[in-house]
């Protein structure tokens, strides 16, 4: 037997194991839970866990990756990961009856490269440290910023939609994706070096750059680094509005190309870590074949502004940002971003309907501010997984905290468990902490 003949073989195992469960009647039950609590109508909170140390719990069976060629270890990441998570972690997870291909299009970037250099105490953990040299520091510097070149390879796109196809025919459909703003898309698919630049944005020169949505402000620290970034925005407030206008402005180009060239992609199943199910969307005259920017979902973030001021942060961000979400059919704004002291502002971001509230911020103000005007998308606090001493306690009580709060002032709520960087290599800890959250959201 030749290798890909192997690598099929496994494939079509797991991708029949993984169908069995998508057709399961509970998935439907649990998709009309999410459209729900997107609706802002829930009938309960909603949990998910994401964003994990793979790596320390890569020596389980279950998630031995057995194919060789990269494109098939990466689908097999990929299921490996989805059946792992169904059977020990689940939540409210959804398992997809279809295997998404990702158009491979291509982009230059905006103008500028990445140059920094990185730490890592795990080579096995994707969570390293960063350190960025500033290549924005003149007028000039700041001129080189442009609307990046988009377009698809077609041959490319051909070749692993083939491939999928004789790997997957007879077992589960195949869908080839456009471009959705999310950073949960084809995260197994991306962990293999030889596939990660078949995603917008991200470029063998400048594999960084990832475009998942409005989150300008990340590159620019990437363009940068943190410090200068926030002392400039003090002491040179013109120069880094020409910075932010002109990062706006190539977002914006960008998003007319993709649409011009039908390159967008529809039936998004995530938005920033959570379900992204609506029946609100696409919009009429919706045309599969040409999806527009109002038929999808789009997030953003800037996480360094916890540090500003709400006026400061309406100034440099949210009048910048909301040029892109008058785009969008609906939209995630936030991330580790401390919010709950500016939801004023958040307020204003043309057709919001998911605010995140990090491990950080005042539960009860930002449960009270938001109301039942928006999702309360609650991060629990993933260092209470990463203790010497698993303390169940402690996470229910923080868990308990945010859903009492939420059903004082009416929020729909979701629990998104993510940026687990640790176990202290005990899995178990992300069981106990699933059937914690269940428990007390079904009750």
């Amino acid at each position: 037997m030749s290798q890909w003949q192997n690598d099929r073989e496994v494939l079509r195992d797991l991708a029949s194991e993984v169908a069995e469960i998508a057709a399961l009647p509970a998935q439907q039950d649990t998709i009309s839970l999410w459209k729900a609590l997107n609706g802002l109508e829930p009938a309960r909170p909603m949990v998910i866990l994401s964003e994990l140390p793979w790596s320390e719990l890569e020596g389980d069976p279950e998630l031995t990756i057995h194919s060789e060629d990269p494109f098939c270890r990466g689908l097999e990441t990929q299921f490996r990961r989805t059946l792992y998570s169904w059977r020990h972690i689940r939540g409210d997870m959804v398992v997809q009856p279809e295997v998404i291909i990702p158009k491979v299009i291509r982009s230059d970037g905006f103008g500028i490269r990445v140059e920094q250099t990185t730490e890592a105490t795990d080579p096995r953990n994707a969570v390293v440290s960063h350190s960025f040299t500033d290549q924005l520091r003149t007028d000039e510097d700041v001129q080189k910023i442009r609307p990046p070149r988009i377009h698809c390879d077609q041959e490319a796109t051909s070749r692993l939609e083939e491939q999928a196809h004789e790997l997957f025919d007879g077992v589960m459909p195949v869908r080839l994706q456009g471009w959705v703003p999310s950073d949960t898309q084809w995260p197994a698919l991306l962990s293999q070096p030889e596939t990660r630049d078949l995603v917008i944005g991200m470029s063998p020169d400048d594999p960084d750059e990832f475009v998942s949505g409005f989150c300008p402000w990340d590159i620019i620290c990437w363009w940068r680094g943190v410090d200068v970034v926030l002392l400039d925005l003090i002491d040179r407030p013109r120069f880094m509005h020409e910075v932010i206008s002109r990062l706006t402005a190539a977002h914006l180009s960008m998003l007319d190309d993709l649409e011009a060239q039908g390159l967008l992609g529809s039936g998004q199943a995530t938005i920033h870590y959570g379900p992204a199910y609506t029946d609100e969307l696409p919009h009429p005259g919706f045309d599969a074949a040409r999806p527009r920017a109002q038929d999808i979902w789009t997030m953003g973030m800037a996480q360094i502004f916890t540090s500003v001021s709400p006026a400061m942060f309406k100034e440099f961000e949210i009048d910048y940002a909301v040029k892109w979400y008058a785009r969008f059919g609906l939209g995630y704004y936030g991330c580790c971003d401390v919010l709950d002291n500016k939801i004023d502002v958040v307020r204003t971001i043309p057709n919001l309907r998911k605010i995140s509230m990090s491990p950080w911020v005042n539960v009860e103000r930002g449960a009270e501010q938001i109301g039942r005007d928006f999702v309360f998308s609650r991060k629990p606090n993933p260092a209470l997984l990463a203790a010497d001493t698993w303390d169940p306690d402690a996470v229910e009580r923080d868990l308990k905290a945010t859903i009492d709060a939420c059903a004082r002032h009416g929020c729909p709520l979701e629990l998104i468990l993510k940026d687990v960087s640790t176990v202290r290599g005990r899995p178990q800890r992300l069981r106990d902490w699933a059937d914690i959250a269940m428990r007390l959201v079904r009750q």
